[in-house]
């Protein structure tokens, strides 16, 4: 099941909400309104909440036996009689599944508490609306993308949509992590906002603080109106600076290095020992930047922010992923995100200094 969208057998439904938009694989809820939060969770299935429970095990006899029958049979009857220290299981109260195993510092934020932190920006008047909401899993990890009322706007017609997107987890596998996320209208690509100098994303342990901390994360939206100023004024630039074809291939080569091996060889210009494999990717990326729709706009093809719009546009709509889930990961915190860091530097520099960055 690759979409690996929670399916919950009580209610016979994947946690998955969408407004008006193709709902993922076709699962989940497709809602015409955007929600308050309390509709929200119901929406997206996330109406329940997780404890933590103490860890039992049993003693060498009571093991014997265990290696001796059914393991059915035995738990049916399995009277626990020692108590694990310092460590617990999460589990979800509706349907009673583990979640995970985490340590006694652990605490768990409730997915009405994840909602909080976008109403007391909601609350403020901010026209900040909730968008897709749902979970994975057997619950272990939950995601809700709240769309921001402003653009930023490039020229006169390529729009930027704003989100603010939170995940969390349930089985101690992560931090909460709430992100600013740029996503251009005419061919979705999620422009991370990858300054050098200014963090996109605040994460917050799952301590005894946790909640304490979600409250004081409304600088979050400070920092999404900082961001917006100052990428809207990047992109601007961007989109005025010409990049030729040979500059625009030898930036994407740089952008999609895999390790120090093959930056060497480009460094040395020793083409001919690259793999095959680097190569195609390389040429992936270079037709996207010739050939995708989005990049005929006058702010786009043959510029600097055409560019970077190829190696954003790759990871979104060429690349293969396994499934859905490792295409977030690798957008939001992965692969794709590394590369997008280092084809945004190399668009800056090309931008200040020309040729020469790319050498």
């Amino acid at each position: 099941m690759s979409h690996n969208l929670n399916y919950n057998s009580n209610t016979n439904q994947h946690s998955f909400f969408s407004v008006k938009e193709k709902a993922w694989h076709n699962l989940g809820q497709i809602i015409e309104h955007y929600p308050t939060s309390s509709e929200a969770i119901v929406y997206a299935g996330l109406n329940f909440e997780v404890e933590k429970r103490p860890l039992f095990t049993c003693n060498s006899e009571n093991f014997a036996v265990f290696n001796d029958v059914e393991t059915d049979e035995y738990m049916n009857s399995f009277e626990p009689n020692i108590i694990v220290p310092d460590f617990f299981s999460t589990m979800r109260t509706d349907t009673d599944e583990v979640l995970g195993l985490v340590g006694k510092d652990y605490n768990v934020v409730q997915n009405t508490e994840a909602f909080a932190f976008f109403d007391s920006i909601v609350g403020g008047g901010t026209g900040i609306k909730y968008e897709t909401a749902g979970c994975l899993g057997r619950g272990q990890v939950i995601f809700i993308t709240a769309k921001l009322p402003d653009f930023i706007r490039v020229g006169r017609e390529d729009l930027i949509e704003q989100y603010l997107f939170l995940t969390s987890s349930h089985d101690g596998s992560g931090s909460i992590s709430i992100a600013f996320t740029p996503v251009r209208i005419v061919c979705a690509n999620t422009l991370n906002a990858a300054l050098r100098h200014n963090s996109n994303c605040i994460k917050i342990r799952h301590t005894a603080t946790a909640t304490d901390k979600l409250k004081q994360a409304q600088m979050m939206l400070g920092i999404s109106n900082s961001l917006s100023i100052e990428m809207e004024a990047i992109y601007n630039r961007w989109s005025h600076v010409r990049i030729s074809d040979p500059e625009l291939k030898r930036l994407i080569q740089l952008a999609m290095v895999p390790n120090r091996e093959v930056l060497e060889k480009l460094r040395n210009f020793q083409n001919d020992e690259l793999s095959t494999q680097f190569n195609n990717i390389v040429e992936n990326v270079y037709e996207y930047a010739m050939a995708s729709p989005s990049q005929q706009m006058n702010t786009t093809r043959g510029t600097v922010f055409g560019a970077y719009n190829s190696v954003t546009g790759y990871f979104q709509n060429v690349r293969n992923y396994k499934d859905d889930e490792s295409k977030f990961k690798s957008i939001m915190s992965g692969t794709a995100l590394t590369r997008t860091q280092t084809a945004f530097d190399l668009c800056m520099d090309f931008t200040k200094t020309g040729a020469s960055a790319l050498n």
